[in-house]
């Protein structure tokens, strides 16, 4: 999978779209993110770079309570790519 911007902007479609929203501040973050799970808010690092907001997003996924029937078709092929890069990354 390529680091770009538009890639960064699908895989937070997908959050989007099950109702978390994405914040990016600045902050002594230990691992980069907090969740905050009654809001449905994801704060990430704002100084990360494209690389590192993928990756934070991408070990996240699994975390969030994704309605996978609530997903864009679009968002549901980004999902099932995400998905299987991090299966095959274990």
């Amino acid at each position: 999978m390529k680091y770009t911007a538009a890639i960064l902007d699908r895989i937070e479609r997908i959050a989007e779209e099950v109702g978390y929203v994405i914040r990016y501040e600045r902050g002594n973050f230990q691992s980069g993110y907090c969740i905050l799970q009654a809001k449905k808010v994801i704060v990430l690092n704002k100084f990360f770079q494209t690389e590192g907001k993928i990756n934070t997003l991408i070990d996240l996924m699994p975390a969030l309570n994704i309605n996978y029937d609530a997903l864009t078709h679009e968002s549901q092929k980004m999902y099932d790519e995400v998905m299987a890069a991090e299966i095959t990354e274990r």
